[in-house]
Formats: C-alpha cells, structure tokens, sequence
C-alpha cells in the first residue's frame, strides 16, 4: 500500500510555486556599528497546480535577508492549501533591529542602492514544514528545500516611492 501510494503521488504531482506580488521598504539605515534599521513587508502567493494533492502548510518562517545576512525573522500562520489552487494568505511584515556584518564590497553597494533609493539584492526565503495529502492518504511531515526569491525594492517615503518593486526571481518553488 505504502510503495503503492509512492509510486501514484511521484507520477502525477507539479510542483507548487511562489511568487512575491508586492513588496515595500520604509526604512532601511545601516549605522556604522553595523545595526540594519528595517521596517520591510512582502506579499507571497503560492500557486498549487495539482487536482488530487492537498498541501497543508504545518509551519512557515519568513526569513529576511540583504546582500547574503539575514536580518529578520517572521513566523506565519499555517494554512491548508486545496485542489488547483492559489493561495498564501499571510503578509511578512520585518521590523525593528538587526546586526548585519557586510563585506567592504557590500558597504559600498549599500551606499550606491541608498543614494539610488532603490535597495538590490533583498530577498525572501520562506523555511516550511508540510504534509501533502493524496487521494486521502496523507504522507508525514516533512521539510522541502528552502523556497527563495530575490528581488529590488524602492525606499518609500510618506507611502510614495519612486518605482515600484522589481522581482529579480519570478518564481520559487517546492518539490513535490
């Protein structure tokens, strides 16, 4: 039964993919004892293509980084994700304060992104726990590889930015 119910769900599934569909920055200041002052929100959708799996989302962290150092961590909520189906329904909001140690190389890019307005090379990665559930028989909890996407967010000020987010990894995704 067991090998059975491998051999089907290895057969048939796609893989669910992710999407970052907006993202904001309203403060982000590097001091010289290298504290990252943030306040950072990103909108995922996450893209369920398969009409016989269900995947539920047993847990989720949002984890924030900038030029390879992470700086913030989010939990989100666990949700259940249906047949064919689109669907992330939580927002990473990161504020507050984090010790962030850059490369000379990195300082610099900092400089130019802030004099630019435009800060590159933010990125999102999202550390989950699922379960799948195939034609009622679910498999156990398990961790897929980390979901990543990168992209380019603009500094907003007073909720107006110069341009809008620029998403540098369409898409990211788990394997089935």
């Amino acid at each position: 039964m067991i090998i059975l119910f491998f051999i089907l769900f290895s057969a048939t599934p796609s893989n669910v993919k992710f999407h970052v569909i907006e993202a904001s920055l309203t403060q982000f200041n590097l001091t010289n004892n290298n504290t990252l002052y943030y306040k950072f929100k990103v909108n995922v959708n996450g893209r369920n293509p398969n009409k016989k799996v269900i995947v539920y989302h047993r847990s989720i962290k949002a984890i924030a980084w900038y030029k390879d150092n992470d700086f913030a961590f989010v939990d989100l909520a666990p949700f259940i994700q249906g047949h064919n189906n689109t669907s992330f329904p939580q927002t990473a909001v990161c504020e507050g304060s984090s010790i962030i140690k850059l490369k000379p190389r990195n300082i610099v890019e900092y400089y130019t992104d802030t004099r630019a307005g435009i800060y590159n090379d933010l990125a999102i990665d999202l550390d989950m726990s699922v379960r799948y559930k195939y034609w009622g028989i679910k498999s156990s909890d398990f961790n897929p590889p980390i979901v990543q996407c990168g992209f380019r967010v603009p500094l907003s000020s007073n909720g107006k930015s110069a341009s809008s987010f620029n998403v540098s990894i369409v898409a990211m995704v788990i394997s089935l």
